[in-house]
């Protein structure tokens, strides 16, 4: 799969993909998750709650973000992939977080979720052939194509790993 060019996705997500480096994204994907479940495995279950500023999210709540982002995004490549038309809306990811109870659950089962959900978006991901890649759909008012999404979510997980390492996990 080819890297996408900055006309393939909105503006917003051009600082995601210019983070992802060059290489075969499924590989990348599968890298990141081992990295990322590295990183989490080994934050205290005590600092999970922590945020470096009031009104932050919680490490708790920064995983649970990217799981529900990645199953937006991944949703996105599934329709735009199956030549649906029908535009989709943007989602209000602080509603998410706030409404998704994730400091009632443990940062390990958070993580966890992360992890198959990572594989699932994988799995999705390496079924596309070259036609799919190229398909476009409509999402939050901007046109997409599939071959766009997985550098989005590789890169949306970049950006939040370093958030995580620069200002919550601070020795």
């Amino acid at each position: 799969m080819n890297r996408p060019a900055e006309s393939e996705y909105a503006p917003y997500y051009h600082t995601y993909v210019g983070k992802v480096p060059e290489g075969n994204i499924i590989d990348i994907l599968k890298r990141q998750i081992e990295e990322t479940m590295r990183l989490l495995a080994g934050i205290p279950a005590a600092k999970a709650d922590y945020r470096y500023a009031p009104g932050k999210w919680s490490i708790k709540e920064v995983i649970g973000h990217l799981s529900d982002s990645e199953r937006v995004f991944t949703y996105r490549a599934l329709r735009f992939s199956r030549n649906d038309k029908t535009p989709l809306p943007s989602f209000e990811q602080v509603d998410f977080v706030k409404y998704a109870n994730f400091e009632r659950r443990a940062l390990q089962d958070l993580a966890e979720e992360f992890r198959l959900v990572r594989a699932a978006s994988i799995a999705l991901f390496q079924s596309f052939d070259e036609e799919m890649h190229l398909r476009t759909g409509i999402a939050s008012g901007y046109e997409f194509t599939v071959r766009a999404l997985p550098f989005i979510v590789a890169g949306h997980e970049l950006h939040h790993l370093g958030i995580l390492r620069e200002r919550y996990l601070i020795q």
